[in-house]
């Protein structure tokens, strides 16, 4: 009986550790739980459009749309800004879009058309926290493509839409053979716009994809990434007390990050997407994250200066 007290003591530390301590998913009224893309946000637009053209390097990508970042602002859930630039160009996003197969994998279990066994858990895990391609296979496979797409496009998310530039889109195994189902716009395989990203993630932390059970479940599986390569690499230096919830990919020249990061410090929470096709992909997504925090903290004060950025 002791040891059955403390098994269960233990248990709950957990479920603690994740919803008390981090604060996720966020506690908001749905009245006041607002459309991402109503909470676009002037200033932080002009300041992200500053930081990444004062680059020459970024500002040629995202000028031949080889290049596209979303931000949110979560450090005051009263007050949630968004900002992108080429938010609605689909781009190939590698291992990126397994996040749609969790999505889709969640949405499954909750309605009783998917066991969730072990195997399943544990292939979820290593999917996202370590990328692994057979393990996205298998989840692929028991999932199937049209539930993916079912729920991509499921009026609820619309994280796929065909009149917002596409989205979220998994239509191809992680591996060779099989069938396959590429999305409609530009026959890619693994598709990701940053806007819908960006909206994956808003509406993860506010505890809305599925339910805020599933939601609180999805957390924990993309908490604590065991990639640490892109935002985590420098996130991990600036900030190593922030919890971080992440999925990456890369494939040739084609490199992609998503993250959302919970500081300790109010002021260092965000969501950040970035999309890039270029050879130096992986280092410019490293070298994204401390000027868009400076946007970021810049935007909170509404009182700035293109100027005032280089001091």
């Amino acid at each position: 009986m002791k040891h059955f007290f403390l098994v269960v003591f233990l248990c709950v530390g957990c479920f603690v550790n994740l919803n008390g301590q981090s604060g996720l998913p966020i506690n908001q009224n749905d009245s006041k739980l607002k459309p991402l893309k109503q909470l676009s946000d002037r200033d932080l637009q002009s300041l992200l459009e500053y930081e990444i053209n004062k680059n020459p390097e970024w500002q040629l990508l995202t000028s031949q749309k080889k290049m596209a970042v979303g931000i949110v602002d979560l450090s005051s859930p009263n007050d949630v800004r968004f900002a992108s630039i080429n938010g609605n160009h689909m781009m190939y996003a590698a291992s990126l879009p397994k996040i749609a197969i969790l999505l889709a994998a969640m949405d499954a279990i909750d309605k009783g058309e998917l066991k969730e066994t072990k195997d399943i858990k544990d292939d979820m895990r290593l999917m996202i926290s370590k990328s692994n391609n057979a393990a996205s296979t298998r989840m692929i496979d028991r999932v199937g493509y049209k539930k993916i797409e079912a729920v991509m496009t499921d009026p609820k998310y619309m994280f796929y839409d065909k009149k917002q530039g596409g989205g979220l889109w998994v239509g191809k195994r992680y591996g060779d053979g099989g069938d396959t189902n590429r999305e409609p716009l530009k026959n890619l395989s693994h598709s990701a716009t940053v806007n819908q990203v960006c909206r994956y993630y808003y509406l993860l932390a506010n505890g809305k994809l599925v339910n805020k059970k599933r939601s609180t479940q999805m957390l924990s599986i993309m908490g604590n990434p065991e990639l640490h390569h892109k935002f985590v690499n420098t996130i991990e230096q600036i900030a190593p007390e922030a919890k971080l919830f992440r999925k990456s990919g890369s494939w040739k020249n084609y490199h992609s990050d998503s993250i959302l990061v919970w500081g300790k410090d109010p002021n260092r929470r965000y969501i950040l997407v970035a999309l890039v096709d270029d050879p130096n992909g992986e280092q410019i997504i490293r070298s994204l994250v401390v000027p868009v925090e400076k946007v970021i903290n810049k935007a909170k004060t509404r009182q700035f200066s293109p100027r005032s950025l280089t001091k």
